[in-house]
């Protein structure tokens, strides 16, 4: 009995016919749109959050050319005291936590300082509860496209578009405070604060312990930090395609295992 010989193209005839989408078409773009415009927030607010901790400030201080202050604090007194506001801003603590705080039996920080502060822990913590808020809306984005195999072509694009994107804003911001680092100095604090309520004297503790260097070192490591993670989420889907088409190129379980899951590249 002849039993009937199947068309030698006849498997890669079947892998290539592209089943119909699981999800329909639109929910498949929104779920890539979601990814694509939250993962720039992702990366910068985390960035952020990365920077507004104690280790940065220590390396900070401890770096050489940091700007010594011209009244009086050493290292070891910013390492002391700088941590105050971080912790203040992060851990949502009471104003008190700094109003209490004594230099030399002196208060460290006056009543414009305090209010100062008052409005950077607001728009921390609203910039914390938008980093939560993104990072749970790129998780819908992305569990839904990871989990099927047909769709993970959809999410790396989206990956790679999401990184190009975070790029463009690096790029575009670090141009801005390179040409004029004093014009975005001041156009940031104008968005997010009363004017007249950011400045201060170079003897108050503010400016002692977080000089206007400070702030351009922190920016820039923000960039730099949310710069990396954009060249992860365009390299990752590369790499992925290239091992997809290595694959594909060399026989292996897939090809004669029927149950074996094939993903499109």
């Amino acid at each position: 009995m002849n039993t009937p010989t199947p068309h030698p193209d006849s498997s890669l005839s079947e892998r290539n016919t592209a089943p119909p989408d699981i999800l329909p078409r639109f929910v498949l773009q929104m779920l890539q749109g979601l990814i694509v415009l939250t993962l720039p927030v992702v990366l910068i607010l985390g960035s952020v959050r990365l920077v507004m901790s104690e280790a940065f400030l220590w390396l900070e201080y401890n770096r050489p050319g940091f700007p010594e202050d011209p009244y009086g604090f050493t290292t070891e007194d910013r390492l002391e005291y700088g941590p105050y506001g971080v912790r203040y801003l992060v851990e949502e603590r009471d104003i008190s936590y700094l109003a209490e705080l004594e230099i030399g039996g002196k208060p460290a920080f006056n009543r414009d300082e305090l209010r100062h502060m008052e409005d950077v822990q607001d728009v921390t913590q609203a910039a914390l509860r938008v980093l939560l808020l993104g990072t749970a809306l790129l998780a819908i984005g992305f569990i839904p496209l990871a989990r099927q195999p047909r769709l993970r072509p959809r999410l790396r694009q989206a990956l790679r578009w999401g990184g190009w994107l975070t790029f463009g804003v690096f790029m575009i911001t670090t141009a801005v405070m390179l040409v004029s680092w004093g014009f975005f100095f001041e156009a940031f604090h104008d968005v997010f604060f009363e004017a007249g309520t950011w400045q201060f004297y170079k003897s108050d503790t503010l400016i002692r312990l977080y000089p206007e260097q400070f702030w351009f070192d922190a920016a820039l490591s923000i960039g730099l930090l949310a710069s990396l993670g954009a060249g992860l989420c365009v390299a990752i889907p590369w790499y992925w395609e290239c091992r997809l088409a290595r694959q594909a190129a060399t026989p292996s379980d897939a090809d004669t295992d029927p149950a074996y899951p094939v993903e499109a590249t």
